[in-house]
């Protein structure tokens, strides 16, 4: 059985396009694996956590002197941490917002890069601790940024963050266009075709 975590961080509930491709990849993952199991994880929903500097000085005080306070944090953070652990097949809704990604899911990264358990430092560099996953990245946008990448902060940076943490098997499926009328009427179609082609 597959366990699949859908990341959602678009701040347009049902009408978020990056919500309604990554529900279309989802559907092409459960046709073929039937019995797979679904979590969902909406940063937006739940109001997903910054790191803020108290929680920062939770994660670098040492266990045995954290507050009670600082120990609900670290155990909030484990808790999503094991999430993605527990996933077989990640799929992430990336809305590009002023050229990045939406802070909610910024945060939602912070939790995971967790030094000795989501990736370690070596004589060789970092290495990432998290192998052996598929993602499909849903990003959304109101321009077309396939053709011309200069003010898209978003792809790059997730494909090279989930990377460091040692998730490599990446697939990035853009619906965009969908701010300018012309385009946007086809946008997901356009999209969905671009699945196909990736799960073929």
């Amino acid at each position: 059985m597959k366990k699949i975590l859908h990341v959602i961080s678009s701040l347009n509930g049902q009408n978020s396009y990056s919500m309604a491709l990554g529900n279309k990849i989802l559907e092409q993952l459960k046709k073929e694996n039937p019995d797979s199991e679904v979590v969902e994880r909406n940063l937006v929903a739940e109001d997903f956590p910054h790191i803020t500097a108290d929680k920062w000085q939770a994660i670098i005080t040492p266990e045995e002197n954290r507050t009670e306070a600082q120990k609900e944090t670290i155990a909030f953070q484990d808790e999503v941490i094991q999430e993605l652990l527990d996933a077989d097949i990640l799929v992430i809704g990336a809305p590009l917002y002023n050229f990045g990604i939406p802070s909610q899911l910024k945060a939602w990264i912070d939790h995971l890069a967790k030094s000795g358990v989501t990736f370690k430092y070596t004589e060789e560099g970092p290495q990432g601790l998290v192998s052996g996953k598929k993602v499909y990245i849903a990003m959304s946008s109101g321009g077309v940024y396939s053709e011309n990448p200069a003010y898209d902060f978003v792809s790059d940076y997730l494909i090279k963050v989930l990377g460091f943490l040692g998730m490599t098997d990446v697939e990035l499926i853009r619906v965009e266009g969908i701010a300018i009328p012309e385009l946007r009427d086809e946008a997901l179609n356009k999209a969905e075709k671009q699945l196909a082609t990736s799960l073929a």
